[in-house]
């Protein structure tokens, strides 16, 4: 580089002088849009836990069930909730999956939105009362009764909860 170049023609200083591709942290995070997401939700503390039940789901006869158990103890709202310093009441819940590759893979899905705080919420139910409820992303809460019921058989499901996890920004 002699000293008779121009700085503005030096293909090195653009980046010196901050005007280069943005940074490995920033592609990291960058949508294709452009705009930066930042996956964070309005979970509570809570626990998730599961177990493996040795008996099948309606729609996958040859699968024993994989039985997700959510604790949530009461507690006093934060800023992200609806009325902060106020109490709401905890929750227990257990889902259901099928014990196979897809169900396995939407467990490990439904894990990392929970430890994102995804998949549950403060709200204000129709008695007035906060308490701890699914967020926007479905939950199979019965084993059977088929879909009226969030339960099986749901030949879908699957499918279906792994789009929303993916709008989501779950992978």
């Amino acid at each position: 580089m002699g000293s008779n170049q121009s700085s503005e023609k030096l293909y090195c200083n653009r980046f010196l002088d901050g005007n280069g591709p943005p940074s490995l942290v920033q592609q990291a995070n960058a949508e294709v849009n452009g705009i930066y997401k930042v996956l964070s939700g309005t979970q509570p503390p809570g626990q998730m836990t599961w177990v493996i039940l040795h008996r099948d789901l309606p729609g996958h006869p040859i699968d024993n069930t994989l039985q997700i158990n959510y604790i949530f103890p009461g507690g006093i709202q934060t800023d992200k909730h609806p009325h902060p310093g106020q109490p709401y009441a905890g929750l227990r819940l257990c889902a259901y999956l099928p014990d196979s590759r897809d169900g396995r893979r939407v467990l490990k899905l439904l894990d990392k939105a929970f430890n994102t705080e995804l998949l549950f919420s403060v709200v204000t139910n129709n008695e007035g009362q906060d308490v701890v409820t699914t967020a926007s992303i479905p939950l199979k809460t019965q084993a059977e009764g088929g879909i009226k019921v969030d339960g099986y058989p749901d030949p879908d499901y699957l499918k279906n909860v792994r789009k929303i996890l993916k709008d989501k920004g779950i992978e």
